[in-house]
């Protein structure tokens, strides 16, 4: 009966309260919180609307080619150092590889789950998993648990689907953000290092390649990047144009 009324909350769920549980997760790209801050929230978030004991959410991998746990409000050590999942392996697999919802009535009792020992453990029950989908492409999958045996409604898909959707859109667009400023980086340190070079071949009388080759030398005696040496040569060259003013 207790699980009845669990889902026609939510399958009548505020509509309000889902708005702001998108905005939440909307607004967490531009927050300064980083991205494990982000997927904690994200999962916190979905158990608060979904009524869930437990949910997580696994990334893909894209050199393993495996799904990962990467945030979950359980605070099991079993649950959380669950083995790595493939593609097409386990219900989370095969949502990550045909990219559709799967809901299962008793993940202890489905042969497909490949935990049953870590759910009879964490009386873990029925569970619906919605795929992470960004432009098309996988990129993750996030799962709600029960305690009790709950026959997942079209709405409840439906509303944790919306949740996927903008979460997946928020963790690319943060790993575009912080590859955005990788590249940047990489890009005025070679400045820095051409600049230097050029110092160096003009007070040294050096060919490029061994004031290239000097930089890196001096680089790794002394553990500093080969950014870190340039800049200071460039400091070094300015105090010297300061001084002779």
């Amino acid at each position: 009966m207790r699980e009845k009324s669990r889902s026609s909350d939510i399958e009548h769920a505020n509509s309000k309260q889902i708005i702001e549980a998108l905005a939440k997760i909307s607004r967490a790209v531009t927050s300064d919180l980083y991205l494990e801050d982000i997927l904690k929230l994200i999962v916190t978030v979905t158990a608060e609307v979904m009524g869930s004991k437990i949910c997580s959410l696994m990334l893909l991998n894209n050199t393993s080619k495996e799904l990962e746990i990467k945030a979950t409000q359980s605070v099991s050590e079993n649950y959380n150092k669950k083995p790595n999942i493939k593609i097409g392996e386990g219900i989370a697999g095969r949502v990550a590889k045909h990219g559709k919802p799967i809901t299962v009535l008793d993940v202890r009792k489905d042969g497909r789950y490949i935990n049953r020992d870590i759910a009879e453990k964490e009386n873990l029950c029925s569970l619906l998993s919605v795929p992470l989908i960004f432009k098309g492409s996988i990129i993750g999958v996030l799962n709600c648990y029960t305690t009790k045996p709950h026959c997942f409604s079209e709405d409840e898909i439906n509303v944790l689907m919306s949740i996927a959707n903008q979460a997946a859109i928020v963790i690319e667009n943060f790993r575009l953000v912080i590859e955005s400023k990788v590249i940047k980086e990489e890009l005025e340190g070679r400045k820095a290092i051409e600049r230097a070079k050029g110092i160096l071949m003009r007070q040294e009388n050096l060919t490029e390649e061994a004031a290239y080759n000097l930089i890196r030398k001096y680089s790794m005696d002394n553990r500093k990047s080969m950014r870190e040496v340039s800049e200071a040569i460039i400091l070094n060259e300015e105090i010297k144009k300061f001084h002779k003013k």
